[in-house]
C-alpha cells in the first residue's frame, strides 16, 4: 500500500517527534523532548563539525546551556565575553558596555565560540540523551499523512538514498533554509532590515591587553553598515561586515579584496588587522532578515531562524534559537500529551516568538542612524535606561527583569533627541529608505 510520500507503509520509520536541523535550536529541542520521554529523530543535512557564522553568545545563553548539561564543555572552548564595544568613526572612539551593569547583576559574561565546536557539542548531547541523530540527511518534503494523525517526512541521504518517517509532531529548526516557511509561502522579507554580509577568520589580530577587554565583541559603525570583530580563545578572530545591499552590489573585485577594502574604511579595525593573516575563505550571504507569517500549524512548530532572522548586531541569534527551542519543546510536549491545552500553548508560543523579534528589531533598525549612535556614545542611566539596554544586550528580555518601563523611557528619549535635530533626522530617514530598498534597483549609497 502506498502512502502520500510514495514509500511503502512497511518501509516507514516512526517517531514521536522529528526535528529538522541540527543547529543550536534543533539540538536543544531534541535534548529536551528526549528528556521528556518522547522518541525523537533529528535529521541534519550536514555532518558535524561544520562551519557556521553567529559565534558570539549572550549571558542569557548560560542558564540554557547549564540546563542542557553542556555548560562545562562550552567553557572549555569559549572565550569569555564581558561585554560589547561600539566604535563610531564619526566620534573617533568606542564606548564599552559591560553586562555586569545590566539589571540582573548575575548576568556578567558570555562566551565567543567557534560554531563548528559549539554546535557539535549540542548535537552530540542530543544523541547522548537518547535522540536518534542522523547526519548527512536533508529533508526534502513534509506532508500530512493520509491517516490525518501523523506527518510524513521524506529525506535524502548524502549517498542518494531516500528515507521516509511517520512523525506525530515536527519541529522545523532548518535555520535560514526555512523549510516549512518556504513550503507554506509564509516567509517574508523584513522591510526594516535589508542587508547582506561577508565574513572570514583571521589569525594574529591585535587584541586589547586587559583581560576583561580582550574578550569584548567590537561593533564598528561605518558608512555602509557595520563590522564585527569577535575574538576566539586561541589566536583566531572572526571579522564580518553587514552592509547595505547596494554596497555589496557595487563590488568590482573578488570578495576577499572587497572585504579588505571594506575593513580599511574603519581605520581602528584596519590597525588591529594590519599584521593578521586571513585563514579562511571569505563567504557572503544576502537577504539577511526575514520573518514568517506563522510560527506553528497542525502538528508542527518553527524554532529560531526557521521562523525569523534579524540583523545580528546584538548577537541575539543563538540565544533566540535556543530559547524558542526550549519553549517549543515544552509546547510540543503539551500538544502530544494534553491536546485540549494545545491551542492555548501554541498561542503563547507565538507571542513569545514575536516578543523576542520585536524587542531587538526596534533597536537594530535604528542603531545605524546618527541619533542612536549619539545616545550609545553618551550612555546615561536616567530611569535605569542604561541597565535596561544592557539587559537587552545580555538577552534578558523574557520577563526575568522588569526592564519594560526603562526601555520605553529610552524610546521616548530617542524620539525627543531626533526632534531636536530635525534636519539630521529627516536626512537619516531618507537615507535609510534608500539603503534598505531592494538591491535590483541599481542604486548605491554611502549614507
Amino acid at each position: 500500500m502506498k502512502t502520500d510520500a510514495g514509500a511503502t507503509r512497511d518501509a516507514l520509520a516512526e517517531t514521536d517527534v522529528l526535528v529538522i536541523g541540527g543547529g543550536p535550536g534543533g539540538s536543544t529541542a531534541a535534548i529536551r523532548l528526549t528528556e521528556l520521554g518522547h522518541r525523537v529523530t533529528l535529521l541534519e543535512k550536514a555532518r558535524h563539525p561544520r562551519f557556521h557564522i553567529g559565534e558570539s553568545l549572550l549571558p542569557a545563553n548560560l542558564p540554557l546551556l547549564r540546563e542542557l548539561g553542556v555548560l562545562e564543555q562550552v567553557k572549555l572552548i569559549g572565550m569569555q565575553k564581558w561585554g560589547a564595544e561600539f566604535y563610531s568613526k564619526w566620534h573617533g572612539r568606542g564606548e564599552t558596555f559591560e553586562f555586569a551593569e545590566s539589571w540582573d547583576k548575575s548576568l556578567q559574561f558570555a562566551y565567543h565560540v567557534r560554531r563548528s565546536e559549539f554546535d557539535e557539542i549540542l548535537i552530540r548531547r542530543a544523541a547522548a540523551v537518547g535522540a536518534t541523530v542522523i547526519e548527512g540527511c536533508r529533508v526534502r518534503d513534509v506532508e500530512p499523512a493520509a491517516d490525518g494523525g501523523t506527518t510524513l517526512v521524506r529525506a535524502e541521504h548524502e549517498d542518494g538514498r531516500t528515507q521516509c518517517w511517520r512523525a506525530t509532531y515536527v519541529i522545523d529548526a532548518s535555520g535560514r533554509d526555512t523549510l516549512l516557511g518556504n513550503k507554506l509561502n509564509a516567509k517574508r522579507r523584513n522591510a526594516r532590515h535589508s542587508s547582506a554580509a561577508m565574513f572570514a577568520h583571521f589569525k594574529g589580530a591585535q587584541r586589547y591587553p586587559e583581560t576583561r577587554r580582550a574578550g569584548l565583541i567590537t561593533i564598528y559603525w561605518f558608512e555602509h553598515g557595520w563590522i564585527w570583530f569577535i575574538p576566539f580563545s586561541d589566536d583566531i578572530s572572526s571579522v564580518g561586515a553587514v552592509v547595505w545591499p547596494y554596497y555589496l552590489k557595487s563590488r568590482k573585485t573578488d570578495l576577499s579584496e572587497f572585504l579588505d577594502a571594506t575593513i580599511r574604511m574603519c581605520p581602528h579595525l584596519a590597525e588591529r588587522l594590519a599584521h593578521a593573516e586571513r585563514v579562511t575563505e571569505v563567504e557572503a550571504t544576502g537577504n539577511y532578515s526575514y520573518e514568517c507569517t506563522l510560527s506553528h500549524g497542525e502538528r508542527f512548530l518553527m524554532v529560531g531562524d526557521a521562523y525569523a532572522f534579524v540583523d545580528p548586531m546584538f548577537s541575539s541569534g543563538v540565544m533566540l534559537a535556543m530559547n524558542s527551542a526550549m519553549e517549543g519543546a515544552r509546547v510540543a510536549d503539551i500538544c502530544l500529551r494534553e491536546p485540549a491545552r494545545a491551542a492555548q500553548a501554541l498561542n503563547g508560543y507565538h507571542r513569545l516568538m514575536k516578543q523576542g523579534l520585536k524587542d531587538y528589531s526596534w533597536f537594530i533598525s535604528r542603531t545605524t542612524g546618527p541619533t542612536m549612535r549619539n545616545l550609545f556614545m553618551a550612555p546615561r542611566n536616567l530611569f535605569r535606561m542604561k541597565e535596561a539596554i544592557l539587559s537587552l544586550l545580555a538577552g534578558d528580555i523574557f520577563g526575568k527583569s522588569p526592564i519594560g518601563p526603562s526601555l520605553l523611557a529610552f524610546k521616548v528619549l530617542f524620539y525627543l533627541s531626533a526632534l531636536l535635530t530635525p534636519r539630521q533626522s529627516l536626512a537619516a530617514l531618507r537615507q535609510r529608505a534608500i539603503n534598505i530598498a531592494p538591491a535590483d534597483s541599481g542604486r548605491m549609497t554611502t549614507g
